[in-house]
């Protein structure tokens, strides 16, 4: 049985097969990138039906190759935090909200939960332009209370393919929405967000799975009666992607954006720890939670970078970074998308200090790097205060294969913690795989992690 993966991202969708062990096989993978329809006013959207399109194309190239006829399961990563507005027939209202987005702002005269502390803790979320509890009363007042229902675009895109399509938990609490514990909706959230049960989806119960519509069949003979899992959550995937699957081991990824993020057991029902103010805490499964925070920039910043600053390539590039000495560069801030929560500073809030006429391209790049690397320190040593002990750190995502210097940066923030390397560029896929075939611990075997000091 080989095992279709889905990476549903935010600048591309990914369809790629792995074999029974959650391996990716050679050249079986198709690609389309998005163009996220960037604003002055910090807007960050998706077409709906340009998604789709590209995610049925990826599944015709693959149908086209031969590469479905094997499938006996679909897995998928994908994007939290994302919300579309849809008409009673189904039909979008407009576009999609993506994470970076950050126009929402509370409407007039809302006053946030009653205990901030509390509803932290059962939905680890706050009361956020990032989270449905503030864009679901923004998105109704732009479009004149007009949506009949809210989804995120990974149920919109199931929605299409599947004859049926819940939201799975780990979806649900990218939402804001869910109390964590309970894994139901929360009464305070969904009051907050002005939404009735029918207006938000249906959770999709432990083990659901899912079916392709009849009328597709045709199109994609190999995926007749192939079952479907749940959705996860493209930053918990990773987590389980990397062999970050307990509380020893951090996983630092770069994708698009990047986090920094620490997987615990906590089944349904189950008392959850505490979660410092700081924090943000989401559903991997029905068994296991995810804490940790993340950022605007990461391989966006990245590539804005490579852009706007002309750098050298390859070779070139990393033969004039190191020269520059990780923890010695220009004082930077790298919001230039903005804060992801709890912060508020608008997108635009990135800046350099100390510019002289001596300063190069790459200094400023260096120090753009860099001032992530120390974001992420900080942070994490948050996070290690749930547990109590240093924790290993394992870096993944393509933005940090991409430079040797960068991960090097990397490991100088974070000493003396014991930094690796995970070299499989495909993180997310397989991590989505390994939590469908129930095989969650796996990823430590699976994937090939070397010590970024034992030389490149």
């Amino acid at each position: 049985m080989n095992i279709l993966a889905l990476d549903l991202g935010t600048s591309s969708v990914r369809g790629l097969v792995l074999d029974a062990d959650a391996v990716p096989l050679p050249g079986a993978l198709a690609r389309r990138k998005m163009a996220i329809t960037i604003g002055d006013d910090g807007a960050a959207t998706l077409d709906a039906a340009e998604y789709l399109a590209a995610l049925e194309a990826c599944l015709d190239e693959l149908h086209r190759a031969g590469h479905l006829d094997q499938i006996g399961l679909v897995a998928t990563a994908a994007q939290w935090h994302s919300v579309l507005p849809l008409d009673h027939d189904g039909s979008p209202l407009g576009p999609v909200l993506t994470w970076l987005d950050s126009r929402s702002t509370p409407t007039t005269g809302a006053t946030g939960p009653e205990d901030m502390k509390a509803f932290h803790h059962r939905t680890g979320t706050w009361w956020h332009r990032f989270y449905w509890s503030v864009r679901l009363p923004w998105l109704r007042e732009r479009l004149g209370g007009r949506p009949a229902r809210f989804v995120g675009l990974v149920e919109y895109a199931f929605g299409a393919l599947l004859e049926d399509a819940p939201m799975s938990v780990s979806q649900a609490s990218g939402t804001g929405l869910l109390d964590l514990r309970t894994l139901n909706w929360d009464p305070e959230a969904r009051e907050l967000a002005g939404a009735t049960r029918d207006e938000l989806p249906e959770l999709a119960p432990v083990d659901w799975t899912g079916r392709l519509r009849a009328d597709l069949v045709r199109r994609w003979p190999s995926l007749a009666g192939v079952p479907w899992a749940a959705p996860t959550g493209d930053g918990a995937a990773s987590n389980v992607g990397s062999g970050c699957v307990d509380p020893y081991r951090a996983a630092v990824t770069v994708g698009t954006s990047a986090a920094v993020r620490l997987v615990q057991a906590a089944p349904a029902g189950a008392m959850l720890p505490p979660l410092p103010s700081g924090l943000w805490r989401y559903r991997v499964d029905h068994r296991h939670i995810v804490t940790g925070t993340a950022y605007s920039a990461g391989g966006n910043l990245f590539a804005w970078a490579n852009k706007v600053l002309r750098l050298p390539a390859g070779p070139e590039l990393e033969a004039a970074l190191s020269a520059i000495t990780p923890g010695n560069t220009l004082v930077a801030d790298p919001r230039l998308g903005g804060d992801r929560p709890p912060g508020l500073a608008p997108a635009g809030s990135g800046h350099v200090h100390n510019l002289g006429f001596g300063t190069r391209a790459v200094d400023i790049f260096a120090g753009l790097m860099d001032a992530l690397c120390r974001q992420v320190a900080a942070d994490l040593a948050e996070i290690e205060s749930t547990v109590d002990y240093p924790v290993e750190v394992v870096l993944g995502g393509g933005a940090v294969a991409a430079s040797n210097w960068w991960r090097d940066a990397f490991v100088a923030a974070l000493k003396p913690r014991r930094v690796s390397h995970v070299r499989n560029p495909e993180i997310g896929a397989t991590g989505a795989a390994l939590i469908a075939i129930g095989r969650f611990h796996d990823g430590v075997t699976l994937e090939r992690i070397s010590r970024t000091d034992e030389g490149h």
